[in-house]
């Protein structure tokens, strides 16, 4: 591994991955003599949960060291990681990694004019102005500098996090899923950040606002990096170009593999009438024997190339429709039919009267969610909004108010920490319905893409998508039905493939539906129908 300071190969190439081969702990490869560069601008890379994207993201900023090949990157690298975790001790300026230069610069402005001040300062006299411009810049100005990070909420977290890598000014920034856990103004001030950074950008996102900023895509599927130029929109209209072609490639292999059997079959045929007319030749000795049988070789040579022939064609047609069917994306929705989910229009699902929650957040009056509705729950981070739902959940007391639910219902939090990771899929959706027979949980449990073998997988060893689907599963498949079902930023960490998996699973849902999400696209896809918005002055049903 080395990250020298010139660039290497072409003059445009910032970051150069050259031969690189790496696997997990238990030897499944994630990449085998994978080669790609990134030059100047904005690249958002994609791929599906598991691919290996934050991977690729640790073994460029040089966390993780490959077992063979090398990463080659010109200048300094920031890299802001998926899970933000910060020492809740540390002061703002520590985190921020300007604490010695600014108590060095106060010492100075006190009359002390020690070496090492002036040392630790060096020429950044404009460091406090440049720290607090920068955390204005993410709309983190109120904060204060000698603030501990313990104050901070999650959302705050990851953006100074993010305003420590701007104050370095790196020439290679590399973001993972950084607008998980931001409110809206949040992910307007991280994209605003993103828009105006003037050098290599390198973004893992399901965020398709935040795609649609960069200059370039870069699809990582199977091993490899397929780029595409323009942002998100452009990606998606060329790769339905390329999947039509792709499918159109198929029904053409297809049609040719039934042709070179066809043929295969007629040249069978076409042999066995030629041997049974050469037989009978032999048998009634209407032509000399040396004739016969220089006729019988000849026609078992010409008989045997003629086979050899459409056998090579037939293998070339398999191995053509292979290929086609490769390039064809597996696409698969969840699908489901849970009719005892269902909740009759009208009918009270839950209620909540005037209801106070640990740490100030609350709902005032008296809110009813009646019928199969679909509620929006949003706000500011630290609005309250998982408080909120793991009190409807039963997990937090009200410090006063009440919370009436008058249907099951199933929560599905953040963390996804609801499986025993020890277990397999199967059993843990078998925990959930335990008065389900084995073939109906696997029967279900297909409907969520675990077929056979799949089922059979340790929790422990799912990619992020899986985990979500095998969670959602076991939410949506336990007994009693859930007719409430509450999320709690179910779009966090999830590939767009696993985002529309969600969506097409939502549609089929029949209960009723508690959503706190941040991504605006994703809560109109799966239709809406009331919003709440916690910490505003607004009544509810105001949109975010």
């Amino acid at each position: 591994m080395s990250h020298p300071q010139s660039h290497p190969g072409s003059p445009t190439t910032s970051v150069a991955v050259t031969g690189l081969d790496y696997a997990w702990p238990d030897g499944t490869a994630v990449f085998d003599g994978l080669q790609v560069a990134f030059g100047p601008g904005r690249t958002g890379l994609i791929g599906s949960n598991g691919s290996g994207k934050s991977t690729l993201l640790k073994l460029i900023a040089g966390e993780l060291r490959p077992a063979d090949g090398t990463v080659r990157v010109a200048g300094e690298v920031g890299h802001l990681p998926q899970n933000v975790t910060l020492d809740t001790a540390l002061r703002v300026d520590e985190v921020l990694g300007v604490a010695a230069a600014r108590a060095a610069l106060h010492a100075i402005e006190a009359g002390d004019v020690a070496e090492e001040h002036f040392t630790a300062v060096g020429d950044d006299w404009d460091v406090e102005e440049r720290t607090v411009a920068t955390l204005a810049q993410l709309g983190l100005d109120h904060i204060g500098l000698d603030r501990t990070a313990g104050e901070l909420s999650g959302g705050e977290s990851v953006l100074l996090r993010l305003a420590a890598l701007l104050l370095r000014r790196p020439d290679v920034l590399l973001l993972d899923e950084p607008t998980n856990n931001l409110d809206r103004y949040a992910r307007r001030r991280l994209h605003a950040a993103v828009e105006s950074w003037p050098g290599v950008l390198i973004v893992v996102s399901h965020d398709r606002e935040l795609l649609d900023l960069v200059d370039q895509i870069a699809d990582l599927r199977g091993g490899e990096v397929t780029r595409y130029g323009g942002n998100f929109s452009a990606y998606e209209e060329a790769l339905a170009v390329e999947q039509e072609a792709a499918e159109r490639m198929v029904r053409v292999a297809e049609s040719d593999l039934k042709r070179q059997r066809r043929e295969l079959t007629d040249a069978h045929v076409k042999l066995a009438r030629r041997r049974r007319y050469a037989q009978k030749m032999y048998d009634t000795k209407r032509e000399p024997r040396a004739v016969m049988k220089l006729r019988s070789r000849s026609a078992q040579v010409s008989a045997g190339k003629h086979r050899i022939m459409h056998e090579e064609k037939l293998a070339e047609a398999k191995e053509r429709l292979d290929e086609a069917v490769e390039a064809v994306r597996d696409d698969d929705e969840i699908r489901i039919d849970l009719p005892f989910t269902a909740v009759p229009p009208g009918r009270c699902v839950l209620t909540l009267r005037s209801l106070a929650l640990p740490y100030g957040a609350g709902v005032r009056g008296e809110f009813e969610l009646r019928g199969p509705e679909r509620v929006a729950l949003v706000g500011r981070n630290g609005a309250g909004k998982t408080t909120l739902l793991r009190t409807i959940a039963g997990e937090l007391a009200p410090v006063a108010g009440e919370v009436i639910t008058h249907v099951p219902l199933r929560f599905l939090p953040q963390r996804l920490d609801v499986l025993d990771e020890g277990s397999t899929v199967a059993e843990n959706v078998a925990r959930f319905a335990p008065e389900a027979t084995v073939n109906r949980v696997r029967a279900r449990l297909a409907r969520f893409l675990f077929k056979g073998a799949r089922a059979d997988q340790p929790v422990a060893t799912l990619s992020g998508g899986e985990r979500f689907r095998a969670t959602l599963a076991a939410l949506m498949l336990a007994e009693p039905a859930p007719q409430l079902l509450m999320l709690d930023e179910p779009t966090n960490n999830l590939d767009m493939a696993s985002v529309r998996q969600l969506t097409s699973a939502l549609e089929s849902y029949e209960g009723a539906l508690i959503v706190a999400s941040h991504d605006l696209p994703f809560l109109e896809s799966i239709g809406v129908t009331r919003w709440l918005e916690l910490g505003a002055e607004a009544e509810p049903g105001r949109k975010e």
